[in-house]
């Protein structure tokens, strides 16, 4: 079950920023540079709806922030061990994950798109099936849901795992592979840059994005992180940040619903309550 909080909730943090020592360690937060609209790299500069987001937070808490850039595969496991502070990038929740993470409030929704050529003649149906070659992130949440729905169930299928969906759509094109399975955002992302492919069906998943921390969130980061999305979101800076990247997009409300099983959510939630 998903649990929606009231976006009335109460700031329990100060709208005011911290005061911060001058000599504090900057935060690392781990990003995937290559998941458009969400974190990527152009003209040697990081961009996209995570890392603005993250800036405005860092401004409007008072935090130092510096961005790493990490292998998807690698993320996840550099931030429980502690070698990162944070993630941010276009995070979904899932059950897994939140037995080794704990996640900020839901910032955003998601659905999955499948993607075939602009010429193509595939439909959701057969882009998925009859000996179709499908890509998707490996490690991501399409990767899971295309293992755990099609080729454990013995549907006709060859699924292939990809470090990012640049080089996934890339194959797409020069014919190595059917379809695509990528998040709503970075396919309409795609799309826009001018990729040769278009949308042939949507699996509606409702998947939750967040920010997380590590687990037990050992540097405190929750209530801060909590409190700034509130902040930007309330000012209007969040809106701006989304359709500065997706201009078509509508802003959800947030907090967005959250799953049950997300641990954080049991108790009192930092930085905000109910």
């Amino acid at each position: 079950m998903l649990k929606q909080i009231s976006a009335a909730g109460v700031l329990v943090a100060a709208m005011a920023p911290p005061a911060m020592a001058q000599d504090s360690e900057p935060l690392v937060a781990g990003v995937e540079a290559a998941f458009p609209p969400w974190a990527y790299v152009e003209g040697g500069e990081y961009k996209g709806i995570a890392i603005d987001a993250m800036r405005a937070i860092a401004e409007d808490q008072g935090l130092t922030v510096e961005f790493k850039d990490l292998p998807w595969p690698s993320l996840i496991p550099a931030l429980a061990k502690g070698r990162i502070d944070l993630l941010v990038t276009g995070l979904n929740v899932t059950e897994e994950r939140a037995k080794v993470l704990d996640f900020s409030i839901p910032w955003w929704e998601n659905d999955d798109e499948v993607l075939v050529t602009e010429d193509s003649d595939k439909n959701v149906v057969t882009a998925l099936c009859c000996g179709a070659t499908v890509g998707a992130q490996g490690g991501a949440t399409q990767h899971e849901w295309l293992q755990e729905h099609l080729v454990d169930q013995g549907v006709d299928v060859t699924l292939r795992a990809y470090e990012d969906y640049i080089t996934a759509v890339e194959d797409l094109g020069t014919g190595r592979l059917d379809a695509v399975v990528t998040s709503t955002d970075t396919a309409e992302e795609l799309i826009d840059k001018g990729r040769a492919i278009k949308i042939v069906g949507t699996i509606q998943q409702n998947q939750p994005q967040a920010l997380a921390v590590q687990e037990g969130d050992p540097n405190e980061l929750l209530a801060q992180l909590n409190v700034g999305i509130m902040n930007i979101y309330q000012s209007g800076q969040w809106a701006e940040i989304v359709h500065a990247y997706s201009p078509q997009a509508s802003i959800r409300t947030i907090p967005t619903a959250m799953p049950d099983y997300v641990d954080s959510y049991q108790r009192p939630i930092p930085g905000y309550s109910e």
